[in-house]
């Protein structure tokens, strides 16, 4: 008897599944932990030189850190917190997107202009891609043919065929582009520009321009409202647009590309990621130095965690 109330009383007090936010803090080469359950940080993991993108493996078991100071890709056992190896990344990788086969990883040259292809499993630099100056953004179509890297100087977003791993199109956007999304199952495209203050769609199958989103927060001087990495609902019809130094989210209406509502949050909002459900929606807000838990439902900012220096990406692990 005692022994299976030991056990069960272990069972109780164990996190088994609890989901996490796992955020990157650039000033201080970390990782912060924070529990979804209870909106506290658990844990706090040391990284590279300048961490920034990250994203896990389809399974969860790794974990990949474009540590961008240390020109590596670091990968990481998630349970422990341990450095398992480095990838060849190329110098100042800055974010970098895993194709849905959930081997290779395409990642975005700062300072070479380049995207280079990793495989994860044998380890090896498999393609380097010339594209514009400064790449930044990352993205791959569901289907996996198609990769778009986004370049901040030359203003353009360069599109990728994976299996050839050539260019077959360069599309203008508006000034210092940052990220990319594919939306509604591959068939749009979305780049945000930072300095332009839009996000442009594209249609896929054309790689025409179909709509352009503005922003306009009341109170705040347009300079500031800078777009930079964006989120979409389950059923993609509700985008969350982060707005840099406006401290502001935007949500958008993504069939009429509207802007319905603005969220205050912290200062100098860059990235964002969701809980499994979808019903909470988390913010690295650089200059604050926290992350802002918004009620996706509410619309509302609920919570600010504290975490390290300088926010920057967000992933969640289930």
């Amino acid at each position: 008897m005692r022994t299976a109330l030991a056990l069960l009383a272990l069972t109780l007090a164990a996190p088994l599944g609890a989901e996490e936010i796992w955020v990157t803090n650039e000033k201080d080469d970390t990782i912060s932990v924070i529990d979804v359950a209870t909106l506290e940080v658990v844990r706090t993991i040391a990284t590279g030189e300048r961490p920034r993108g990250i994203t896990f493996s389809h399974d969860f078991s790794r974990v990949y850190i474009c540590a961008s100071d240390s020109d590596t890709v670091q990968v990481m056992d998630p349970e422990t917190g341990e450095i398992l190896h480095d990838l060849p990344s190329g110098e100042d990788p800055e974010q970098f997107v895993l194709h849905p086969n959930d081997r290779h990883l395409y990642i975005a040259n700062e300072d070479d202009a380049i995207t280079t292809v990793v495989d994860t499993e044998t380890r090896r630099v498999i393609a380097q891609i010339d594209v514009g100056i400064e790449p930044e953004g990352m993205a791959v179509s569901p289907d996996g043919r198609i990769a778009i890297t986004t370049s901040e100087t030359t203003n353009m977003a360069h599109w990728i065929d994976t299996e050839t791993r050539q260019l077959f199109a360069n599309t203008l956007v508006d000034a210092r582009p940052r990220h990319a999304e594919f939306v509604h199952g591959g068939a749009e495209l979305w780049v945000s520009s930072e300095i332009g203050g839009t996000v442009t769609v594209f249609d896929v199958a054309t790689q025409a321009e179909k709509a352009k989103i503005a922003f306009e927060v009341k109170g705040v001087h347009p300079d500031r409202v800078q777009p930079v990495g964006f989120e979409l609902t389950a059923d993609e019809k509700t985008a969350f647009v982060a707005l840099g130094p406006s401290n502001h989210v935007a949500v958008v209406d993504t069939a009429t590309y509207e802007v319905v509502d603005y969220i205050l949050v912290g200062r100098r909002v860059w990235h964002m990621a969701f809980n499994s459900d979808k019903s909470l929606l988390f913010t690295t807000n650089g200059v604050s130095g926290d992350v802002t838990v918004i009620d996706v439902a509410r619309r509302e900012a609920i919570k600010s965690i504290k975490v390290g220096r300088f926010p920057w990406g967000a992933a969640l692990r289930p």
